[in-house]
């Protein structure tokens, strides 16, 4: 009995180390916000914290999916539809690998609304090593409000109210013309303001540092006032 019970200790911690997922996910919450039609591209780090090489396949997609909503997981150039193509999505992790050639590419879709959902791998020789990869949405109808000016036509900005990204989308008529949008607070105080780049169809304003409160942001064309409208920002 006594030489029996140090053989199933070290059993015990054998097991135990096997039990507990291996992989770590390095990259802040994947997170989809934007507006209806529109798709997105996030980059996923994970690390092989084991000294060993592990090859980790995608069990399952889980979570509310719309039929409008198309998922697609890449690996450096190749990429899978996790619907169709669930045998295919394997990752080979080196030992103490940072693997950084993950992406998730998502279709937010053509109806507004909130949604999660959330990637399970397995390791293929540990069925209970597992690590998850979760991902939230929100998709917004953006207004139909634009303003049309004889050198840039734009949108109002959105989602509004907003407590991360805001966006405003507008379109050059005159590439030569210099718009800028200016934000300020309130009373009147300045807060940011940025260049619109001719060659581009949207500005993303990161409002997660801003206060909450009410702010309003004026379209300049050529140093010219041409409209002002409101945001708000929530926490």
């Amino acid at each position: 009995m006594k030489s029996f019970l140090p053989l199933l200790f070290i059993l015990t911690f054998i097991l135990s180390t096997h039990v507990g997922a291996q992989v770590r996910v390095l990259s802040e919450n994947t997170e989809f916000s934007g507006k209806i039609g529109s798709s997105q591209r996030k980059s996923l780090i994970i690390q092989n914290e084991s000294n060993q090489e592990n090859e980790y396949f995608l069990k399952f997609l889980r979570g509310n999916v719309g039929s409008s909503q198309n998922i697609k997981i890449c690996i450096a150039d190749k990429c899978f539809d996790p619907k169709k193509d669930l045998s295919k999505i394997k990752l080979t992790l080196s030992p103490n690998e940072i693997f950084t050639d993950l992406y998730l590419e998502f279709d937010l879709g053509i109806t507004e609304t909130r949604g999660n959902f959330d990637l399970h791998f397995v390791n293929s020789e540990n069925l209970r090593d597992v690590f998850v990869i979760e991902a939230v949405y929100d998709v917004f109808n953006p207004s139909v409000e634009e303003t049309n000016h004889k050198d840039i036509s734009i949108g109002s900005i959105y989602p509004n109210p907003s407590n991360r990204i805001a966006q405003i989308d507008y379109d050059f008529k005159n590439p030569n013309a210099v718009a800028k949008i200016s934000i300020n607070s309130f009373i009147g105080n300045p807060v940011a303001e940025y260049i619109l780049d001719p060659v581009s169809k949207s500005l993303v304003i990161n409002v997660a540092n801003f206060n909450p409160g009410v702010y309003f942001y004026t379209l300049y064309v050529d140093n010219k006032n041409i409209v002002t409208k409101k945001l708000v920002v929530k926490k």
